[in-house]
């Protein structure tokens, strides 16, 4: 078990998981839990933040989280929605906002002799996103902060180390965030900063031999970052007990399940490729719904995972490399009141059938820390550079129904992409990349001949988690020719466009 330091509670805002990521930049280890379900074992917290939210104070079905065990007695920092409800329940006054309170605004008055504002100066630009606003501080509150629109930017109440923003330090937008968090978490908190790559190995080894000890675990690898990094953890763990099973569904990109297969000699994983294309693709055809698709990837997978499993004598648990934003997106957070925006292939039960236990290490960090936490592991800088992958591979690029035929034509026409963006020194830029086949036929001519061909659409963003993502403004010349080389190149195809959505509103798959 890691160390608890900071408890985030969550009322349900879009940025909680960014204040996360903010703690944890800091070398400071946190935990999301909803306000509804604060930890029993909250001693072990040393500081809570409360995150934003939709809801307004106001409102009859606002949350109403029980801080007896907090409140005076823990450093809390309240954030927006948070800032509001102190002083809504404790004698000040909330009311609607009568001025546009969204977007950026500067500090106009700052207590400088205040720890919480150290090397904060009147001017700094803070993130606005709320609705009321609050007219009068609660009791014993102490003005810390103002902005030319919002004069109860941040305050403190006297007697305790309570402190309450309006504003979101958590966001980018927000310049001094991060500093201010530091102010809070380092100098009244009086936290260390000691949450590293190599604590977090040394932790997670231990923890894993004590929870397995002389079991075998079965890994699923697919030749990704998150399930790379939970291999070596676990083979750091249990060495030779630990039994990793690649499957090529047949959605697989190009020459994949050989690269990957050989990408694993010389790492000391005990990995077994199977290679169950021909049963995948058969269970695929003639489906053509998103979610159909997705639930039949996974049964099959399941199907071939337990066979194969069923091979290991006396296996007792099966590893995922489920991360962080896989679980907050699939189920709001541990049951908490954050939307659930898509399920995922790597998050959820198993059928009965399986009998085996889950284990999964790497559950509570984010992408970016599976990435530093490999490296201080000493695995290949490129593999940790790897894109991420969807589960269910090429068949949710697919718009429509799967045959070998279009598979055979995604795999090219990505190939050139991705070796594309690698050969111009734009692979490093992105965070992830893909083609889509559209189940459209356009008209084209080629020489003097008409065709009427398929369409493919090339997917670039840039992100840090996956959470948020801006497509990327890849340079006109690099995709007129890779336009060019995939018409030229791959049969079937005689129209290529390019993706120009963010997330949200889109996500970064198209299915």
């Amino acid at each position: 078990m890691q160390q608890h330091n900071v408890l985030i509670l969550d009322f349900g805002s879009q940025y909680t998981q960014l204040i996360a990521r903010r703690v944890r930049e800091l070398n400071i280890y946190c935990e999301i839990h909803p306000f509804n379900k604060i930890p029993e074992n909250i001693d072990n917290f040393k500081a809570v933040i409360l995150s934003g939210s939709p809801y307004s104070v106001r409102s009859e079905e606002a949350p109403h989280p029980d801080l007896s065990n907090i409140r005076g007695k823990k450093p809390l920092l309240a954030v927006c929605y948070g800032a509001q409800y102190l002083a809504h329940f404790s004698g000040g006054l909330v009311a609607p906002s009568n001025t546009r309170e969204y977007g950026r605004a500067n500090l106009s008055f700052v207590q400088q002799d205040e720890v919480f504002f150290k090397n904060i100066t009147t001017g700094s630009q803070v993130w606005m996103s709320h609705s009321d606003t609050i007219k009068n501080l609660p009791e014993n509150g102490i003005l810390l902060a103002s902005t030319h629109d919002v004069e109860n930017a941040a305050y403190k109440i006297d007697g305790e180390t309570t402190y309450a923003i309006q504003f979101h330090p958590e966001v980018y937008h927000s310049t001094d965030g991060t500093q201010l968090l530091q102010n809070f978490l380092v100098d009244i908190a009086g936290l260390e900063q000691n949450w590293t790559p190599n604590s977090f190995v040394e932790s997670t080894v231990s923890d894993l031999k004590e929870k397995i000890g002389d079991d075998k675990v079965i890994l699923g690898l697919s030749g990704g970052v998150d399930s790379t990094v939970a291999g070596v953890l676990l083979h750091k763990a249990i060495g030779k007990n630990l039994h990793c099973i690649f499957v090529n569904n047949g959605l697989l990109r190009k020459n994949e399940y050989e690269n990957v297969l050989k990408q694993y000699e010389g790492m000391g994983l005990n990995v077994k490729g199977v290679d169950a294309s021909e049963r995948f693709l058969s269970a695929l055809a003639g489906i053509s719904d998103p979610e159909t698709k997705r639930k039949t990837i996974g049964r099959v997978f399941i199907e071939v995972f337990d066979d194969e499993a069923n091979k290991v004598e006396n296996a007792k648990w099966l590893a995922q490399g489920t991360i962080y934003p896989d679980v907050i997106e699939s189920v709001s957070v541990n049951g908490g009141p954050s939307a659930t925006i898509k399920s995922h292939h790597n998050v959820g039960g198993l059928p009965d059938f399986m009998k085996l236990k889950v284990v999964e290490p790497l559950r509570m960090i984010f992408k970016d820390e599976v990435r530093r936490v490999g490296a201080s592991m000493g695995i290949d800088k490129e593999l940790l550079g790897r894109h991420p992958f969807p589960g269910p591979g090429l068949a949710i690029r697919i718009l429509g129904d799967i045959t070998s035929e279009k598979v055979r034509i995604l795999q090219e026409v990505d190939a050139i992409f991705i070796d594309g963006l690698k050969e111009n020194g734009l692979y490093d830029n992105v965070w992830q990349a893909g083609a889509i086949l559209l189940p459209v036929n356009s008209v084209g001519v080629m020489g003097d001949e008409r065709t009427y061909e398929k369409v493919v659409a090339l997917r670039a963003v840039e992100s840090t988690d996956g959470m948020t993502a801006d497509w990327v403004n890849l340079p006109y010349e690099f995709l007129q020719k890779t336009s060019n080389k995939i018409i030229n190149n791959v049969k079937g195809v005689n129209r290529v466009v390019y993706d120009i959505s963010s997330k949200p509103p889109a996500t970064i798959e198209w299915e």
